[in-house]
This record gives C-alpha cells, sequence and structure tokens, in this order.
C-alpha cells in the first residue's frame, strides 16, 4: 500500500469520525433537546438517554424540570390608588419545547416580565383591604385562595404564547408603601374601634 494514500485515508477516517462525534446526545431526566437543521426545525428529544443524531443538527438544551421565581418587591396602586408593595412566588416549567425555543426570545426573561406584568394588573384589580365591610368586596389582603388563582390564570394567559405551565402562583409580600404605612394603620385601628 502507497505511504501517502494510507495517510490520506487516516486523515479521512479521522475527519468522517470527528463529525460522527458530534450527533451523539445524551439527556438527563427532565431534559430536553431541540433539534434544527439549517435553520429548519426538525423535532424535539424528550426520552432521557444516550442518542446519536444527524450530526449536522444543532441541538439546544431545554430543561423541562419545575422552576421557582420569587419576585422582587414592586410598588403599585392598588384599585383605590392606594400606593402598595407587592410581590410573588411563582412555580413554573416548560411545557412545549418548540414555542420556548421558537416563539418568544430568551424564555426565562419572558416568564419574569409577565409575572411582573400579570402581577401589576392583579393589583390594580383588588383594593388592598375593605376597611367598611369585609363581606363586601374581595380585597389582596382578604382574597386568599380566588386571589391566587386570578393570578395563576392570568400568568397562563400570558405565557400560553411561550410553551410554560404555571404551576402555583402566590402572592408572597403584600405591604402599604412606607409612605403611607403609618397613615393605614391608623385608618385600620379606627375601623376597628368603630
Amino acid at each position: 500500500i502507497n505511504p501517502i494514500l494510507g495517510v490520506v485515508f487516516a486523515i479521512i477516517s479521522w475527519f468522517c469520525f470527528l463529525i460522527a462525534m458530534a450527533g451523539f446526545l445524551v439527556l438527563d431526566p427532565n431534559e430536553s433537546s431541540v433539534l434544527t437543521l439549517f435553520g429548519d426545525y426538525v423535532g424535539s428529544v424528550r426520552d432521557n438517554g444516550f442518542f446519536w443524531t444527524n450530526p449536522f443538527y444543532t441541538k439546544k438544551r431545554i430543561s423541562l424540570r419545575a422552576r421557582n421565581l420569587e419576585t422582587k418587591p414592586i410598588k403599585v396602586n392598588d384599585k383605590l390608588g392606594n400606593p402598595i408593595l407587592i410581590s410573588a412566588v411563582v412555580v413554573w416549567r416548560v411545557l412545549d419545547t418548540y414555542k420556548s425555543a421558537f416563539e418568544v426570545d430568551h424564555y426565562e426573561r419572558f416568564v419574569e416580565i409577565q409575572t411582573e406584568s400579570a402581577l401589576r394588573k392583579l393589583a390594580g384589580s383588588f383594593s388592598y383591604d375593605s376597611f367598611d365591610d369585609h363581606d363586601r368586596e374581595t380585597s389582596l389582603r382578604s382574597g386568599g385562595e380566588e386571589v391566587n388563582h386570578l393570578l395563576e390564570h392570568e400568568m397562563q394567559e400570558r405565557l400560553g404564547i411561550a410553551g410554560i405551565q404555571i404551576v402555583e402562583a402566590r402572592i408572597s409580600n403584600l405591604a402599604y408603601a412606607p409612605e403611607i404605612a403609618h397613615a393605614m394603620l391608623q385608618r385600620q385601628q379606627a375601623t376597628a374601634v368603630i
């Protein structure tokens, strides 16, 4: 055998081996990979294990695990115009990998922004507290599960476009803004006395 032909064959074999190695894919439990070929969506792999795919596929990993998001307290006005501080804890997960990868840019950031937006809308729909009659109107403070359910529903509507499932959403912090907290405490005490 010609030594030059042997060297060329070895180089070609090594090059083919390296290309084939690029096709291997390992997925842990609750992980997926979105596959594209030259910009065209090919499919998603959601099973865990060791796979070999076309080495020219572009692979984007997306976690399917449940995640927590705790928003920072934001200052908004309640239904009566009182400034309040409100924050939430949200448990969410990716349900549709195609939508998460291609319908929005940076789906994690999209979840954060839409969560804050839904929280602002919820806070503006209810008063912080119903001083006069606790049975008359649902408030943020006394609404409990009803308010949390409305927050979950609002978030699911907003995040459905990104293939996100809201597992649970709860208000974690609710207080009057510092500039009116003392006056509102006096109002609560006066209402209690009456």
